[in-house]
Formats: structure tokens, C-alpha cells, sequence
């Protein structure tokens, strides 16, 4: 049967479950090399498509790409095509910190040249999770820090970020866009095969961003990632990702994302059931359409198919696709845009998935110079997200 060809109107990365799983994986020739190096060999120049190659051990490649990065972080004297073939970069590209290699907190650091792509870091995810070629989770979050310098903004994108997200179009980044431009990088950490939670499945249950100043569309910003702060959860175990901006050495933007991996066996406190508060007054209803999730997607590079697919989301089980919980930051943010201070925190706690389609309730309430904001089902008054702005210094820590 004939490959249904792709209208143009569709983005390259937006991606079906059948895509994910029989679709390219990655581009492996760096493992390939990486494989052959080991095994005395001479690298290949290209590598053909797996439908072609016959010799292609994929076992192998998943073997490689299972690198257990606690051996970096614990190997402070390792060569550097060694630490940067563990993370799937360019090892004649990517360098480490000097003249020590790791940070002051003691975090392996490993530059990579560009931004990775996110459609094929998500294949890597799924990839990983089928049987036999996941391998070994790690028991803590790895000793590692990635970076990337000279990142720029594409206007285009900004304007499309802007409109999917309800912001005015203007040069001055919103300040839930690093988040999306930096990304990759984080994501690069998260489908590290010794990261504690599996990337597929994860739950993005809290968000933290700290505006330091603001930030203009022709500006160059440098990002740093790394994990902390593994802990029990009454319903597996999270931890917070942590994604840093800075522009000519001085940090202007940082996020932290809270990420939870639910697990069968739990280590955390359960809480005592309680009735459900009432939700505040109504400022504003949305109508959310599927749309959101696939759009969000394009600007966003998040191609989960939980928000994109309803055969996906059904295979993580959800009735029908779900809005990202960082688009829904976003559409907050925006509704508050003309009353944002130069310098702010903004903090949210994602609770409910948002079904697509669905109708929200917005609220909003000043405190001084503080906001609390809040999203509701406009039918029967359940929690999406509840949120805080507060000018920096005086807000959430």
C-alpha cells in the first residue's frame, strides 16, 4: 500500500503513535561510529535506512545509547569523545567544563553544539520503552549538566508561539517562551537512559518560571539544564528539571519543571480525601478545541502523542488527547500580559489534564501587586491549574 504522502499544511514533526513506533527512530550514524571505535573498526560514512541494512544490530545501537551516564559523572578523568558519545552528541563538537570538567556543584558538564531535535528525541523515548531494549533505569538523577551556547530567536516562530498562545505580537519574549525555545536541551536529559523516570508516561505536574528581566527577540541566550531533588510521591516518585537562560554571562530566566513518574508501588504520604472548594468567580471562558494540542505541539516541539492523538492518549489512559499544561501556563500568562511586572515569578500547579475539546473558566485576583489565577472546568467546576505572579523577590522562592 502506497505511504499516504504528507499534506503541506502538516508539520514534519507531528507525529502519529504508528509513526513513533515504525517510523525513523533517530539519525544513528553517531552510534554506528561510536560501535565500530569499540570495536576496532573503521566508521561508516553513512548509515542506510534500517529497512536496508541488513546488518544493523538494533539491540546494539539501544545497548549504546543506554551509556550509563552515573560512570560519567563518577569518572571525572574520561576523555571527552567518551562523555560526549554517552549523550549522543558530536564528540568532536561537544566540550566539557575546564579546567575541572564538572560544576561547582559538582555536576559533569557537557556543551553540546546545537540544540537537539525533539521529534527525534521522543522516538529515542519511545524506542526505549519497548521490551527488551529500555535498560536499566538509574536509581538517581545523573551527575550531569548539559549546555548549549549562541541559541537564537526566529521571529516567525515567536509570532506563531504568540498567536497559539493568546500573547500581542511583539519582540519581547513571553515569559513561558524560553521554556519552549531551551526544551530540547532538557529533553535531551530526559531520554538519557540512566535518568530515574521514563520519559514516556511522565505527568507535568508543577511549573516554576523566574523572570529576571526582560528578555527581546534579538538578544543570544545560553542554556544549562540538569535534574534534582528525586523524591517520593504518594503515587511513584518526581523530581524538578531545571532550565537556565542567560544572555552575555548574566542569568536572566529560569524554569523549573516538576515532573512526576507514576509508579505501581509508591513511596510517598498518602493525603486524606477532602471536598473539593468551590472555584472563584469567572473572569473570562476559553473554548479549547483538539486544535490546541496539535498546534501547540508545532510551536512547542512537545509531539507527545497524549496531546496530539487519540489512540495515544487512550494508550496512556485518557479518554480523548489533553492540553499541554504548559500551553495552559501560557494562555494564563497572556490574559495577565498588560499587568506583568518587569521582573516576576510566575508558579503553577497543574491538576487536572484539560480534555480537548472542553470550555475553561479563568480567574484572577490581585493582591497588591501579586496575582493568584486559576482554571476550572466550565461545566462542573474541577481543577486544571492553579497559579501565582509575584513580583521577583517577594514571591514563591
Amino acid at each position: 500500500m502506497a505511504r499516504r504522502k504528507r499534506r503541506p499544511e502538516e508539520p514534519a514533526e507531528e507525529l502519529s503513535v504508528h509513526e513513533l513506533i515504525d517510523g525513523p527512530t533517530m539519525d544513528l550514524t553517531a552510534a554506528r561510529n561510536a560501535l565500530a571505535a569499540r570495536a576496532g573498526g573503521e566508521p561508516a560514512d553513512e548509515l542506510p535506512t534500517l529497512a536496508t541494512e541488513a546488518t544493523q544490530d538494533l539491540s546494539a545501537l539501544a545497548n549504546d545509547r543506554t551509556q550509563d551516564l552515573s560512570a560519567l559523572a563518577g569518572d571525572r578523568t574520561r576523555d571527552l569523545s567518551g562523555a560526549a558519545a554517552a549523550l549522543g552528541a558530536d564528540p568532536t563538537a561537544a566540550t566539557l567544563t575546564a579546567p575541572e570538567r564538572t560544576t561547582p556543584e559538582g555536576r559533569v558538564r557537557v556543551d553540546l553544539p546545537r540544540l537537539p531535535a525533539a521529534g527525534a528525541l521522543y522516538r529515542r523515548a519511545l524506542l526505549g520503552a519497548l521490551p527488551g531494549l529500555g535498560g536499566r533505569r538509574g536509581a538517581d538523577v545523573p551527575e550531569v549538566e548539559l549546555g548549549v551556547a549562541g541559541v537564537t530567536v526566529d521571529r516567525a516562530h515567536l509570532a506563531d508561539y504568540d498567536r497559539v498562545c493568546g500573547f500581542r505580537l511583539a519582540d519581547r519574549l513571553p515569559g513561558t517562551y524560553l521554556h519552549v525555545l531551551g526544551f530540547p536541551l532538557s529533553l535531551r536529559l530526559m531520554t538519557a537512559a540512566e535518568f530515574p523516570i521514563p520519559l514516556t508516561g511522565v505527568v507535568h505536574v508543577a511549573n516554576r518560571i523566574t523572570v529576571h528581566r526582560p528578555v527581546e527577540a534579538g538578544e543570544t541566550v545560553n542554556f544549562r539544564t540538569y535534574a534534582e531533588n528525586l523524591r517520593p510521591h504518594e503515587r511513584g516518585r518526581q523530581l524538578d528539571v531545571v532550565l537556565v537562560g542567560s544572555v552575555d554571562g548574566e542569568e536572566v530566566w529560569r524554569g523549573v519543571s516538576t515532573y512526576l513518574g507514576r509508579e505501581r508501588r509508591a513511596g510517598g504520604p498518602r493525603r486524606a480525601p477532602g471536598d473539593r472548594p468551590a472555584p472563584p468567580a469567572a473572569s473570562a471562558h476559553w473554548r479549547v478545541t483538539p486544535r490546541v494540542g496539535t498546534d501547540y505541539a508545532r510551536v512547542s516541539g512537545d509531539h507527545n502523542p497524549i496531546h496530539t492523538s487519540k489512540l495515544g492518549a487512550r494508550l496512556f489512559g485518557f479518554p480523548r488527547p489533553i492540553a499541554h499544561g504548559m500551553w495552559s501556563k501560557a494562555r494564563c500568562l497572556a490574559a495577565l500580559e498588560s499587568r506583568l511586572p518587569e521582573a516576576y515569578t510566575v508558579d503553577v500547579a497543574f491538576k487536572l489534564p484539560v480534555p480537548l475539546p472542553s470550555t475553561l473558566a479563568f480567574s484572577a485576583t490581585a493582591t497588591g501587586a501579586d496575582w493568584d489565577f486559576a482554571l476550572h472546568s466550565a461545566q462542573d467546576g474541577r481543577p486544571h491549574l492553579v497559579g501565582t505572579v509575584a513580583g521577583e523577590g517577594g514571591g514563591p522562592g
